[in-house]
């Protein structure tokens, strides 16, 4: 029963992600928010799929058996708020993307806690703690918000 109610919850999580996604991506401008929906995607699998390699993290519960890393996290709710915090930086300067990074982590971190002590989606393993998990978290949102300031330069030059 409670294996039924972790699958529920990745359904749930799954069918809100869709209609988030189809939401955010109807904002101007859609080839942004596609790169970094991609770029968030491939470095949160990159991540996940080595730490669960070297055995810091597992996912008992899966929509999907054939993977080892948290699909639903890596290619939707991960990238789908990484999209947000781009759009909420997008004009800010170093000190707002640092406060809004922590605003962004913090609840994120928060709601992987908590399922990690109260539900068999994700488990800590040897020495993985939650400040692991934001400290990676905060990384990756940094890394793509560089990564797309760079982008943008480079094309306002061109």
């Amino acid at each position: 029963m409670r294996n039924q109610l972790e699958k529920n919850i990745l359904r749930f999580l799954f069918v809100s992600g869709i209609g988030t996604f189809m939401n955010l991506i109807r904002k101007p401008p859609i080839k942004d928010w596609l790169i970094i929906f991609l770029m968030k995607s491939y470095i949160a699998t990159i991540l996940d799929n080595l730490l669960v390699k070297r055995g810091y993290l597992k996912y008992p519960v899966n929509l999907s058996k054939s993977f080892d890393i948290s699909v639903l996290f890596s290619y939707l709710i991960f990238p789908i708020s990484c999209i947000y915090f781009n759009q909420v930086t997008r004009n800010s300067g170093v000190i707002g993307i640092l406060a809004k990074c922590l605003l962004f982590t913090l609840p994120s971190t928060l709601v992987e806690s908590w399922l990690e002590k109260n539900t068999k989606l994700i488990k800590y393993k040897k020495s993985w703690t939650s400040l692991h998990s934001f400290a990676s978290i905060a990384s990756t949102f940094l890394i793509v918000r560089i990564l797309m300031s760079l982008i943008s330069k480079t094309a306002e030059k061109q």
